[in-house]
């Protein structure tokens, strides 16, 4: 699969949401979406009624990663809003496979998100059940952070695994993308990447999105995924 971009409006203007997601529309495959409830991670941003709005003002798809307590509470309810893609997290959901279904069940594409320190292999016979599987490179809960080197392996052991089940299942990175280290993440196996303040901070946010693709596609590439 060509590499798709997934800016995090984490890193906008959040008294001008509509205005940025409109600036990187022709650019950006998806706007990513944190949700974050100050529970499950330590800070709060926005909720379910902030990305029914942005369904009616985008013209890209709306990526929700759910950074919550009761994942299995509320993704359908996502799902159900608009959202095309929603992620919940394999540490928080106590349903796991109830949830992605119903995700599904309601129209939106069903991702597995896990933390830097939770092994992958525990969820291999759950690839059946996801169409996204992503790794946070950083820890959840703050934009802005350093890249952790160490989520590397993870991510290609996770292409591995993906590979070897011949499943259609995207791989998608989660912190500290930038153009400092989205060729390491592509060489290793992802094709989905987040990316924050690489593309909110930069003056052209839509070309910060170009940019970081055809980085992507280099070093996709050359890795021969």
């Amino acid at each position: 699969m060509a590499p798709q971009i997934a800016p995090s409006i984490l890193s906008a203007d959040f008294a001008r949401l509509a205005d940025d997601v409109a600036r990187i529309a022709g650019a950006a495959d998806w706007v990513h979406v944190d949700v974050m409830d100050n529970h499950f991670v330590p800070n709060l941003t926005l909720g379910l009624p902030v990305v029914q709005a942005l369904i009616e003002h985008s013209a890209l798809p709306l990526d929700c990663h759910l950074m919550i307590e009761d994942p299995d509470r509320w993704a359908p309810e996502y799902a159900e809003a608009g959202a095309k893609s929603v992620t919940i997290h394999a540490e928080a959901a106590k349903a796991p496979i109830r949830t992605l279904r119903t995700i599904r069940a309601a129209g939106a594409r069903a991702g597995l998100g896990v933390n830097p320190a939770t092994p992958v292999d525990g969820f291999e016979d759950l690839l059946g059940e996801i169409d996204m599987l992503l790794l946070m490179t950083v820890e959840p809960g703050f934009g802005g952070q350093k890249f952790l080197d160490v989520v590397l392996p993870k991510v290609r052991r996770a292409r591995e695994l993906i590979k070897g089940r011949d499943l259609p299942v995207w791989l998608q990175v989660d912190g500290g993308v930038s153009a400092e280290t989205i060729e390491r993440c592509a060489e290793a196996g992802a094709d989905v990447f987040v990316a924050g303040s690489a593309v909110y901070g930069a003056d052209d946010p839509a070309e910060a999105v170009r940019g970081l693709r055809g980085q992507a596609e280099e070093a996709t590439a050359k890795a021969g995924w």
